[in-house]
Formats: C-alpha cells, structure tokens, sequence
C-alpha cells in the first residue's frame, strides 16, 4: 500500500468491510480526546494537517470519485467536530459523533453542495463542512446547556 492510500484510507480504516467511515470517525475519538483533554488548542491544528495531508493523498493517489474506502475526510470532519467541546467528556464526545455522523449522512444544505464538487477538494469539503457545523453546534449548546454534554 503506498503512502497516498494509507492516508486516504484513514491509516487502513477505510478497508474495514461495514460502515467504514463511521469506524473511521469513532476511532478518531481516541486522539481526539487526547488532544482535547491534553492540548485542546492542538486540535483545529490538527484537523488542518488532516486536510491538507488528505487533499495530497486524494490528488495523489489519483482517486475518482468518493470510493467508499476513503476516509480521511471523516478524520478530518470529526476532528474538527470535537472542536465545539468546551471540555472532554464521554456524553460530549458520543454527541459529537452522533451529530457529525448524521449530517454527513444526510448532507443537507453547503454539505451536499460540496459533496456533489469534484476532485479531492469535493471530496474533503463535505466531511469538513459537517464537522464545522457540528462544532457550531455543540459550541452553541454547551453555552446555554452545558448539562447536555456533560
């Protein structure tokens, strides 16, 4: 496996044969909470590396389409989702799933606008965009019900 692949995969996470970018993202959850908790201020840092190194790996290993292999963009998305937590928690990290997950799903409004774009940025944009959104969301409801989240 070249480099390019391994990236794009998620470190292999997107060969997993059921619902390989929900693994991807749910694995995320490790790291992510390490930052958070550790180096919260490492995390948009860190979801910025994600998508610069998965629009190389996209371009690179020259990949059509958004095969359903490719998963660093929910890496990414689910990096930067953790954003909105104001401090680690287990509730805070399961929303943060749930939400992120829902929305890449779904892909309502600019999230299927940018998924239906071509190219590695068409492919990172959708799963950037809904993790963005999410953090927007978990920002604005740990501000007014931080119980919620824990």
């Amino acid at each position: 496996m070249t480099l390019a692949r391994f990236i794009a995969s998620g470190c292999g996470c997107g060969f997993v044969p059921l619902a390989p970018g929900t693994v991807a993202s749910a694995l995320t959850l490790l790291p992510g909470a390490l930052l958070l908790s550790a180096y919260p201020a490492l995390l948009p840092l860190t979801a910025a590396v994600v998508v610069l190194a998965g629009l190389w790996a996209i371009r690179a290993a020259t990949i059509d389409g958004d095969p359903g292999w490719v998963v660093v963009d929910e890496v990414a998305g689910q990096l930067l989702a953790l954003c909105g937590l104001a401090h680690l928690s287990l509730l805070g990290m399961l929303w943060a799933l749930l939400i992120f997950r829902a929305l890449d799903v779904a892909k309502p409004g600019p999230i299927g606008w940018a998924d239906r774009q071509g190219g590695a940025a068409g492919i990172m944009a959708d799963d950037v965009i809904a993790g963005a959104v999410t953090a927007g969301i978990l920002w604005a409801v740990g501000r007014h019900w931080p119980a919620l989240l824990g």
